[in-house]
């Protein structure tokens, strides 16, 4: 070895040795000096140029011995001068032998107090795109190398130890809406550890953020694996409060938000590969103190809550499936509206939505259905309110204490759902449900029970249908409802009992009440939906009172209950009951029996002066058989009493109502004081009523609107009182009237039949039968001697041969017969007392003129007479060439009268204050016998 060569070698070691230090001092330079120096100017250039910021970093410092590299005091601004980023402090610590491996790894990553601004801008974009874009204007796309592989390549290994972000602040603005919403995000903590972008098996990272808004947290913590992506946990939202719900829920919730807080928790499963798959289970949802408003302008919230809380939420992708445990909700309060148009309140935001739900819909409608079960729902404390303008009087009814529990429910619909419900309503009443119900096919079962609920409460939905005022009054039902949808038409069934209390009716122009009881009660009851079947047991009516009352318009105000269709309302015409008996009507009911206790009726008739009122009490009885369905026969039995004296008695057979079938109904009153009709007397008669009684037997056919009445009136001691005016009375000496009717005994007896059509307006029972006994009266009046036909007929007489006699013409001899008619006629004076007869004496002047003539010149008939004589005489004598002696006529005109008295007083002791001798007259006629006929005149006292 040469000298030159063991130098060479000697030296080359200090040349490395020196060559390493150079690097190294250089390495170092560059790492301590020159690298941060370059990332100073880089980092704000490149902020600049990429995105537009102007950026300044304080101070960056790495270590090229432990790879580390700290930079601290980044703040950028965007082009308005807003800063847009920064933070305190920077530290990364990068591992020096997992370099060596081809990793890029990080021992760790610390980043404190970092600060981030995020506009969502109009569009819904956000201000990191839109400065991007600005910054680097697109170019056109080139088109893509031949051969260049589509795939990207595989992606880099990177390892993090240890990634912690501590302090953080980020802030949210919203520039979508009219008034720009803030939300800043602080604290916003986040640990990641053991992080790797390849497969390990078995070693997974775990992680942890915590973000605060407020007093609003997001707690998210679990594993995480990058390849293939993967990973589990627990999130948990806390406290998020109504503001921030309005403003995120704003474009799909169409309310106003006006309170609550949400707390969620769940825990999650994911994965990422050939099949996406996500499940969460031990899901908690808690929502508080929700407040909800229909729209900004809403003076107050519509729907509050005390606590919504659902537990055991579990939602499995793959499978399809929702779980949801038990849902709880207390102290529910909702209220809901309809217009006087009939819009609800909450269902008119979403009207204008239905056209985007139902194009939603149909989008969602392919695939595999998703299973879902809710273990149950329970509500306590709730409170509903409902407030109707849709009446003509608004309504509200709130219903109170509500509480509501239903069992396990699913996507099974055919599976059965039990339930039960009880609230009381803030009117008074409790009402409860209770049984199960299948959703599709639709089915129910409900057992249904209320009691003392009010029913003044509904007195707006009354109206709809009757001008009534409900003032007191509570129904209780009993029962079981059965509905089953399986098949159209909907069928079910209707089982129980009902019961109506303390009702109190009335018009509401009135201060009087016009229908009250004490109690009605239903029981049993059979309803069937379809078709409609009504059956009632037993209906027990206690102690109603009704109050009818004609008003001084003649209109009933009974009369007034049902209110009058417009002419768009007006229903079609009635069908011919002759087309209805060839059918089933479509609504068919049977009452068993109507039982009737201590009733009582009052009428009053303002149309007259004084007003007329009378009472029907003490009604009691039954209604038995009443259907709509032949063959069908009800009977009738009532009891009772009229104006607090008089005996009722309502009895008869009743058809099949509805039908031709006939009913037979006999109503009979005894003793009941006709000076209680005085006014109907006075207005009909003009006289009022001293005294006397009245019996009525009235037998009434009806065969469907077709009434056969014989109505038997009989009058004991009927005094009439002093005289009315009235326009509508008849014109006829009334008192001789009812004096012909009166027999010896007082009595006024008559039969009044009538016959009408009830669906005739104009025809009104009572006032046909009021008018019947006027017109026999005014023609007992106009034909006095014609109501004596009965003692005539025991003559052989007809009733108007009483009323005048014969007269053999010149003399005061009756004719042949005569004398039975005055004897007829002195029983029918003697069996009438109130009876004076007048008697004008009267002769012919022809008739008796020639018979005295000719009685002058026979000398009483003791001369003979020629017949030439004679008709030479009687020539004279018409032609006025001869008369009789002046007074001739006169006094056998009178001594006629005093010889008609004279019989009947002292032949038949026919009293003398009966008799009257009025002032002789010459106008008699001369009847076909040729004799000459005297008449009489009737008058009463």
């Amino acid at each position: 070895m040469s000298v030159a060569q063991s130098r060479q070698r000697s030296h080359l070691p200090r040349n490395l040795l020196v060559g390493f230090l150079v690097l190294l001092i250089l390495y170092t330079l560059a790492g301590f000096l020159l690298l941060p120096w370059w990332l100073e100017r880089l980092v704000p250039e490149q902020l600049d140029q990429r995105m537009g910021w102007q950026a300044e970093i304080t101070d960056i410092r790495t270590n090229p011995f432990t790879l580390t590299v700290e930079a601290s005091g980044l703040s950028a601004a965007d082009g308005d001068g807003e800063q847009v980023v920064g933070f305190d402090r920077l530290m990364v610590d990068m591992n020096f032998f997992q370099l060596v491996r081809g990793i890029a790894g990080f021992e760790a990553i610390q980043l404190d107090e970092p600060y981030v601004r995020v506009d969502l801008l109009e569009g819904y974009s956000v201000n990191f795109a839109r400065d991007w874009q600005a910054a680097n204007p697109e170019p056109a796309q080139a088109e893509p190398a031949a051969g260049q592989a589509d795939d990207s390549a595989a992606a880099p290994r990177l390892y993090f130890g240890r990634i912690e972000l501590n302090g953080g602040e980020m802030l949210f603005r919203d520039f979508t809406k009219e008034n720009m919403a803030e939300f800043r995000i602080i604290p916003l903590d986040l640990t990641l550890n053991d992080l790797a972008t390849w497969r390990r098996e078995g070693q997974d990272s775990d992680y942890s953020v915590l973000a605060a808004l407020g007093s609003q947290t997001i707690e998210w913590q679990g594993d995480l694996s990058v390849s293939p992506f993967y990973s589990n946990g627990t999130l948990k939202v806390s406290s998020v409060d109504h503001e921030t719900l309005a403003h995120f829920l704003a474009p799909f919730f169409p309310y106003d938000l006006r309170g609550g807080s949400v707390n969620l928790s769940s825990d999650y499963e994911v994965q990422a590969g050939d099949v996406f798959y996500l499940e969460t289970t031990n899901g908690q949802l808690e929502l508080e103190n929700l407040a909800i408003a229909l729209d900004e302008q809403s003076e107050q919230a519509r729907l509050s809550n005390g606590l919504l809380s659902v537990d055991a939420i579990g939602f499995d992708l793959n499978r399809r499936e929702v779980r949801i445990g038990q849902v709880s909700l207390e102290n529910l309060d909702l209220a809901m509206a309809r217009s006087a148009t009939g819009e609800i309140d909450w269902l008119a935001p979403l009207a204008s939505e239905d056209g985007e739900a139902a194009s939603s819909g149909e989008a969602s409608a392919g695939g595999e259905p998703f299973r879902w079960s809710v273990a149950g729902v329970t509500l306590s404390g709730g409170r509903v309110l409902w407030q109707d303008s849709q009446p003509a009087t608004a309504a509200e009814i709130a219903l109170e204490q509500l509480s509501v529990s239903i069992g396990e429910l699913s996507h099974q619909l055919e599976e059965p759902v039990t339930y039960k419900v009880a609230g009381r309503l803030a009117s008074g009443g409790q009402v409860s449900l209770n049984g199960q119900v299948t959703p599709a096919p639709f089915t129910l079962e409900a057992a249904i029970s209320g009691s003392d609920v009010s029913l003044a409460a509904f007195e707006p939905y009354v109206q709809e249908g009757a001008n009534l005022t409900i003032t007191n009054g509570t129904l209780g039902v009993d029962g079981n409802l059965d509905l089953d949808g399986q098949q159209d038409p909907l069928t079910g069934t209707f089982s129980g009992t009902a019961e109506v209390a303390g009702l109190n009716l009335k018009l509401p122009d009135s201060s009087g009440s016009l229908l009250s009881w004490q109690t009605l009660r239903l029981s049993p009851i059979e309803y069937n939906v379809y078709p409609a079947r009504l059956e009632i047991g037993t209906v027990t009516l206690a102690q109603p009172v009704i109050n009818i009352v004609r008003n001084t318009d003649s209109v009933h105000n009974v009369e007034r209950i049902a209110k009058t269709s417009g002419p768009a309302e007006e229903q079609e015409p009635a069908q011919d009951p002759q087309e209805a008996g060839d059918s089933e009507p479509e609504f068919i009911f049977r009452i068993g029996q109507l039982m009737l206790e201590n009733g009582e009726l009052a009428y009053t008739d303002r149309t007259l002066d004084p007003a007329f009122t009378t009472s029907f009490d003490e009604l009691n009885g039954s209604v038995t058989g009443l259907s709509n369905i032949s063959p069908q026969q009800g009977k009738v039995s009532i009891r009772g009493r009229v104006g607090g004296v008089a005996d009722l008695d309502f009895e008869g057979t009743i058809g099949t109502l509805g039908t031709e079938d006939v009913s037979d109904l006999q109503l009979m009153m005894q003793d009941v004081s006709l000076p209680a009709l005085s006014p109907y007397f006075g207005r009909y008669l003009g006289y009022g009523v001293d005294s006397g009684k009245l019996n009525l037997n009235l037998d009434y056919e009806i065969a469907g609107s077709r009434i056969d009445a014989s109505n038997l009136v009989v009058m004991d001691r009927l005094e009439l009182g002093s005289a009315i005016a009235s326009d509508q009375a008849v014109n006829a000496p009334v008192k001789l009237g009812l004096a012909l009717l009166r027999d010896s005994k007082g009595v006024i007896e008559v039969d009044l039949p009538i016959s009408g059509d009830l669906s005739d307006p104009d025809f009104r029972v009572g006032q046909v039968v009021m008018r019947a006994f006027v017109n026999l009266l005014a023609k007992a009046a106009a034909s006095p001697f014609s109501m004596l036909g009965s003692i005539a007929e025991l003559a052989g007489l007809s009733g108007e041969e009483l009323g005048k006699v014969s007269f053999i013409p010149g003399s005061i001899q009756l004719a042949e017969g005569e004398a039975e008619k005055l004897a007829a006629l002195a029983d029918a004076l003697l069996d009438r007392p109130e009876l004076l007869l007048n008697i004008r004496g009267n002769v012919e002047p022809q008739a008796d003129g020639l018979a005295l003539l000719r009685d002058e010149l026979t000398a009483g008939g003791e001369q003979e007479l020629s017949e030439e004589a004679w008709q030479e005489a009687r020539e004279a004598y018409l032609a006025g060439e001869r008369s009789l002696a002046p007074e001739a006529l006169s006094n056998l005109a009178s001594s006629r009268g005093v010889t008609l008295r004279n019989v009947l007083q002292q032949t038949h002791e026919v009293p003398a204050d009966q008799l009257f001798l009025l002032d002789p007259a010459r106008n008699a006629e001369v009847g076909g016998e040729g004799n000459v006929i005297v008449a009489f005149n009737l008058d009463v006292r």
